[in-house]
């Protein structure tokens, strides 16, 4: 898959109905080694920025999680190996802020603060029109899709 096309794959999952770390990491299954319907359920609480807190964007959490597909870091006697995951979730976050001026949803989307809900917004086309979640997607899956290409 060209970075494109996973940029691509992942705003038409969002539009689909998938929550922004849903959308982004599934673009990413065939990475992570899972399928798209375990990730999908393994990332389904990190929407909204973590269980719609509005604190670190939902796509920034799926970077983390393909970072540690492209870096693992599950021996844990091997310092090495979870530093150069950290330096490459920095690297990602860092680039995902330099493009979008920050990795928190509530300052992505203009929140003065976090609604007090837990209820997911309905998917109307009205959400779409207000929301730059579809875009942050594909900008986040681009940031990956590089990553691995190097």
């Amino acid at each position: 898959m060209t970075v494109e096309d996973r940029e691509n794959k992942a705003r038409e999952l969002f539009s689909s109905g998938y929550n922004c770390c849903q959308a982004v990491a599934m673009t990413f299954a065939d990475v992570i080694g899972l399928p798209e319907s375990d990730v999908a359920r393994l990332a389904s609480g990190f929407g909204g920025g973590m269980g719609r807190m509005r604190e670190v964007c939902g796509t920034v959490s799926a970077m983390t999680m393909a970072a540690g597909a492209i870096i693992p870091a599950n021996d844990v006697s091997d310092k090495a190996a979870k530093t150069a995951n950290y330096a490459l979730v920095q690297e990602m976050a860092d680039e995902f802020k330099r493009l979008n001026g920050s990795i928190i949803c509530r300052e992505l989307l203009g929140l003065g603060k976090p609604e007090s809900t837990p209820v997911p917004s309905d998917r109307t086309p009205e959400y779409y029109k207000k929301r730059p979640c579809g875009e942050l997607c594909s900008v986040a899956a681009g940031i990956i899709a590089r990553k691995i290409q190097k």
